[in-house]
């Protein structure tokens, strides 16, 4: 029974933990080489991520600067930000690209904020449906013998306190990102 709680509680730290790589890759105004994880180069015929082609610093709070190791690759770099969504053009100098994030609007904030909300909400989903599997595991124990039906019951209230507490750390997520985004 403990270890079927721990299970439980693992996958939904990796749920608020996916929220959380979520909200990096939000662009926010502020600048954080997070908002390029997603994007894939083409190198050499092999999608590879920027970071491991380029080293990317924040030489101003609104500006990435993306400097590849291979020269060569400053073409493809700037292809696969224009091909992605990011929104933003990119500046190649021959040597590095710069990336300037604009100042967002506030109907942009609006639309992130809405963003946010979704991925809160898909993690709360993700949450419920791990208690919903650990309760189904702990019916199918009861119906073998392995637990009596008051360490059934026991079992599925710990179950629900973590599931809480992991909806309330969601939550805590969502509204700390919305402020940040409005607060720009």
């Amino acid at each position: 029974m403990k270890a079927t709680l721990k299970a439980a509680e693992d996958k939904m730290l990796k749920s608020v933990t996916s929220l959380e790589n979520n909200f990096a890759t939000i662009r926010a105004g502020r600048a954080t080489p997070a908002v390029l994880d997603k994007i894939m180069v083409d190198y050499y015929g092999t999608p590879t991520a920027i970071q491991a082609m380029a080293a990317i610093s924040t030489p101003e709070p609104r500006v990435l600067m993306i400097q590849p190791w291979d020269k060569g690759t400053l073409k493809n770099i700037e292809k696969a930000i224009l091909a992605s969504d990011l929104g933003i053009t990119p500046m190649n100098d021959g040597n590095v690209i710069r990336l300037s994030f604009p100042q967002p609007t506030e109907e942009r904030r609006k639309e992130l904020c809405k963003t946010v909300k979704k991925y809160g909400e898909e993690a709360k989903v993700s949450v419920r449906n791990v208690r919903r599997d650990t309760i189904d595991k702990f019916k199918s124990m009861k119906k073998n013998g392995e637990l009596t039906e008051d360490d059934q019951k026991d079992a599925e209230k710990k179950l629900q306190k973590i599931t809480d507490k992991y909806c309330e750390d969601v939550d805590k997520a969502v509204a700390d990102k919305e402020k940040e985004i409005m607060s720009i």
